[in-house]
């Protein structure tokens, strides 16, 4: 049963089942897809009803986050713990090593990509690149093909929410590949570009303003947080 956080249904999983159930998804037939919201893309949720249905409808949502996991347990429904995405990816990625399986990714700027598969076949030997792409295109036809021909297991799809949420839903069963994983910005920490923040920031839910202080610009992204915390108050109220 998934837990709802403002009409968001997050799998109530840890780290560890988050990916054992990735795996077993990879060796299903079908393609199926797995989400991360964080409070941001619950706000976004709220306001579209597409991008609401491509959320719930994934075979995984993961917490992204300690604010969705504050607003689960203030809404009295707790979730057992935050889930990131990047760390899930990098879960996942030893787990497809280890049976020869194969990635492609798509999204960011031109040669994110590129820099972030040869890093990561460099990190998890046995993991196969089968291709890239970056986040710029215009017409999915083409990228849909490349990844088709590619014979990808798995696509890490990092084209910021919620395109991304929305491609997966929309294209996903047309990629041939069994499972899509949308993971926003996290090609440019693969490839290098951009540093996760440091475990301390990370371990006590601060990984937000970590990420403010080094991209100021991000205010008006993360004030996003504050209004969720007022809805999620609302919705407590309410029920």
């Amino acid at each position: 049963m998934r837990i709802n956080v403002l009409g968001v249904g997050f799998d109530n999983v840890t780290m560890k089942e988050a990916v054992a159930r990735g795996t077993e998804l990879l060796g299903q037939p079908g393609a199926h897809y797995v989400v991360t919201p964080n409070p941001e893309i619950v706000e976004v949720c709220r306001e579209n009803p597409e991008a609401m249905r491509a959320v719930n409808g994934a075979d995984l949502v993961l917490a992204d986050g300690i604010g969705v996991v504050k607003g689960a347990r203030m809404l009295g429904t707790p979730l057992k713990t935050k889930v990131p995405g990047i760390e899930f990816a990098a879960g996942l990625m030893e787990e497809m090593a280890a049976k020869g399986m194969s990635l492609y990714l798509l999204g960011a700027k031109p040669g994110v990509a590129e820099t972030a598969g040869k890093r990561l076949a460099e990190k998890y030997p046995g993991l196969t690149i089968a291709g890239t792409h970056d986040g710029y295109f215009q017409d999915d036809g083409p990228v849909i093909e490349a990844i088709r021909n590619s014979g990808a297991d798995a696509v890490f799809v990092c084209l910021g929410a919620p395109k991304q949420e929305l491609w997966m839903a929309r294209n996903g069963s047309a990629t041939n590949a069994r499972l899509l994983c949308g993971l926003g910005g996290s090609l440019d920490v693969f490839a290098g570009t951009v540093k996760r923040a440091p475990r301390f920031w990370s371990d006590h839910g601060l990984e937000w303003f970590y990420r403010l202080c080094k991209e100021p610009r991000r205010i008006g992204r993360m004030m996003k947080l504050p209004l969720f915390l007022v809805h999620v108050q609302q919705e407590k109220r309410r029920k």
